[in-house]
């Protein structure tokens, strides 16, 4: 796909987050974007890869995840494919409901000040 990878560990998580970006990371996205986007991460890597980020204990310096670690504990929660595919589609039409339907001139707006010009 072309895309760099760059991996980032917050101090005391438990797992790194990787960003699949083009470009320059630290110097093409502004530290906003990059706040949401990790805040983002945060969230939905603990909803959809539990058995990583469930783990009892802060990682160390070098990372290696293993579900035989005494420090990770299994979830209670098992995930259906098809469930999860359906919740998908319906957190994306809340999404569009509630926020981007609601703020779409807004959404607009700042889109437009970040937009690559058309060649």
């Amino acid at each position: 796909m072309g895309m760099d990878v760059r991996y980032f560990m917050p101090p005391n998580s438990v797992a790194p987050y990787a960003f699949f970006f083009f470009g320059d990371l630290l110097n093409d996205y502004n530290t906003l974007e990059l706040i949401s986007t990790l805040s983002t991460m945060e969230t939905f890597q603990k909803i959809y890869r539990p058995e990583i980020y469930n783990s009892n204990a802060v990682a160390g310096e070098v990372y290696k995840p293993s579900l035989k670690n005494l420090d990770c504990s299994l979830t209670q929660v098992v995930y259906d494919r098809e469930e999860r595919a359906r919740l998908a589609v319906e957190q994306g039409k809340w999404c569009e409901e509630h926020f981007i339907q609601r703020h779409q001139l807004t959404l607009e707006k700042w889109v437009a000040n970040f937009a690559e010009p058309a060649l």
